[in-house]
C-alpha cells in the first residue's frame, strides 16, 4: 500500500472485483465460525467452505459512526460485535499481549497525486473491532492445525515473533529511565507489561510516544516459519496468517494446508514450506520498506510547499551532526544542524541529550521545540530545518 497506489497480489480484477466480497453477491469463502455464550466465552468454532452474501460494506468511519451513536439498520449487529472485540481484546492484553500503538500517517491528494494535507490516523473502535476478530480466526485456525498434528506435526506456515534480546531491551530501559519512566524487564511477562504501560503513559506524554517508537524497535522482528517459537508480541502460543488471502501469499498457504487437513490428514514437506516461509518474509520486508519509503517520499513533497515556515514539533533522535525533530501535525521528520544553532554540541553516550559546549545549554529527546522549514530534497528524501528560539 503505497501512499498515491496499490500495488495488488493478485490482478485487480480478481482482487476488487471477483475476490471481494461485494454487498448483495453470493461469494465463495473461507470461514473461520465462533460461537459465544453470553459472557463472550467461545463455546465452539467451525472452519470449512462457505457462501457468503454480505448485506451492507460498510467504510470504517460509516461502521464508527454507527457504535458511536447507535442509529442504523445494523446498530444492534456492530454494537454486539463491538462489545465481544473489546472483551476479545481485553483477554489478549491479560494474556501478555503487548497494544503498540504506532502513528500512522494519512496524505489529502489533489488530482495530480500531489500531498495537499498530512495528518496522523486516529485507530477508531471500527479498526480495532477488526483486528481483534481477525486475531481471533489467526490463533484459532494455528491452533486447529497445530492440535491435529500434536503426535506427528502437519507442517504449517506459522506466524512467529521471538522474544526480545535481553541486552538491547536492557539498553532501551536505561534509555526511558532517563525520561522518568521505568520498566521491569526481568523476564518476558515484565517486559511486555513494561511496555504496555509506557504505551498507556504515551497518550498522555507527547515525549513518551516517541520513545514508544524506539521500543518496537528494539523488539524482534516477526516473520513467517513452519518452526512455531509463539507469537511473543501477541502472547499466542500459536497464530498464522489466514484472513487476507487475496493480499498476502502466507494466507493462501495457510487456506490450502487447513483445507487439506479439515476432513482427512496431510503433511507438505517441511524443508519445501520453510523455503516459501522465508521467501514471503523476505518479500514482506521488501514491501514495508517500499511503504515506508514512499510515506517518506510524500512527506518531503508535502513540505517543499512549506518551505520557510514554522511548525511545533518533538526532538526525535540525535546525531553528530544535529538533532532529528518530528512535527507534531504532518508526522515529517528533518534535521536540525547544529551548526545552524551558533554553538557547538556535546551528545551523551545514550544519545538522549546535547548539550552545549558554549552555554550549557541541554536538548533532551522528547522536548517540544519550534522549528522553521529551510529546505527538503525529494531525491534524497530529508528535509533541513532550524531551531526558532
Amino acid at each position: 500500500y503505497l501512499v498515491d497506489r496499490v500495488l495488488p497480489m493478485l490482478p485487480e480484477r480478481l482482487s476488487n472485483d471477483l475476490c471481494s466480497l461485494n454487498p448483495h453477491e453470493d461469494k465463495f469463502t473461507f470461514s473461520a465460525m465462533f460461537v459465544f455464550d453470553k459472557d463472550y466465552q467461545i463455546i465452539s468454532e467451525w472452519f470449512g467452505k462457505t457462501v457468503i452474501h454480505s448485506d451492507k460494506r460498510f467504510t470504517y468511519e460509516e461502521a464508527q459512526a454507527v457504535i458511536e451513536k447507535q442509529d442504523n439498520t445494523f446498530a444492534a449487529e456492530l454494537y454486539t460485535l463491538n462489545k465481544i472485540a473489546h472483551s476479545l481484546r481485553k483477554r489478549n492484553i491479560k494474556e501478555g499481549a503487548i497494544q503498540f500503538e504506532t502513528d500512522e500517517v494519512v496524505f489529502e491528494l489533489d488530482v495530480t497525486g500531489k500531498p495537499i494535507g498530512v495528518m496522523a490516523k486516529e485507530r477508531l473502535d471500527a479498526h480495532l473491532l477488526i483486528e481483534d476478530f481477525m486475531l481471533l480466526a489467526n490463533r484459532s485456525v494455528a491452533k486447529f492445525i497445530a492440535d491435529k498434528g500434536k503426535d506427528l506435526e502437519i507442517p504449517y506456515v506459522y506466524r512467529i515473533h521471538d522474544l526480545p534480546d535481553v541486552d538491547r531491551v536492557h539498553e532501551f530501559s536505561l534509555f526511558a529511565k532517563e525520561l522518568g519512566f521505568t520498566m521491569q524487564t526481568q523476564t518476558p511477562q515484565q517486559i511486555a507489561q513494561s511496555f504496555n504501560r509506557l504505551q498507556k503513559a504515551a497518550r498522555e506524554d507527547p515525549a513518551l510516544k516517541v520513545l514508544s517508537r524506539l521500543a518496537i524497535r528494539s523488539m524482534a522482528k516477526a516473520a513467517y516459519s513452519t518452526y512455531n517459537i509463539g507469537h511473543y508480541g501477541l502472547g499466542f502460543t500459536h497464530y498464522a496468517h489466514f484472513t487476507s488471502p487475496i493480499r498476502r501469499y502466507a494466507d493462501v498457504l495457510a487456506h490450502r494446508i487447513l483445507e487439506q487437513n479439515l476432513e482427512s490428514t496431510q503433511r507438505n514437506k517441511k524443508i519445501e514450506l520453510e523455503d516459501q516461509c522465508k521467501h514471503i518474509s523476505a518479500q514482506e520486508r521488501k514491501a514495508i520498506e517500499a511503504e515506508r519509503e514512499s510515506v517518506d517520499y510524500k512527506q518531503v513533497e508535502y513540505i517543499l510547499n512549506h518551505i520557510g515556515e514554522e511548525f511545533d514539533g518533538l526532538i526525535s533522535g540525535m546525531i553528530e551532526r544535529g538533532i532529528f525533530v518530528e512535527l507534531l501535525m504532518s508526522k515529517c521528520e528533518g534535521l536540525v544542524p547544529f551548526n545552524t544553532m551558533n554553538e557547538s554540541f556535546s551528545i551523551a553516550d545514550h544519545g538522549f541529550k546535547a548539550m552545549g559546549l558554549h552555554s550549557g545549554r541541554v536538548l533532551h529527546f522528547g522536548d517540544q521545540v519550534k522549528v522553521r522549514i529551510l529546505d527538503a530534497d525529494l531525491e534524497r528524501r530529508e528535509i533541513d530545518m532550524e531551531l526558532v528560539e
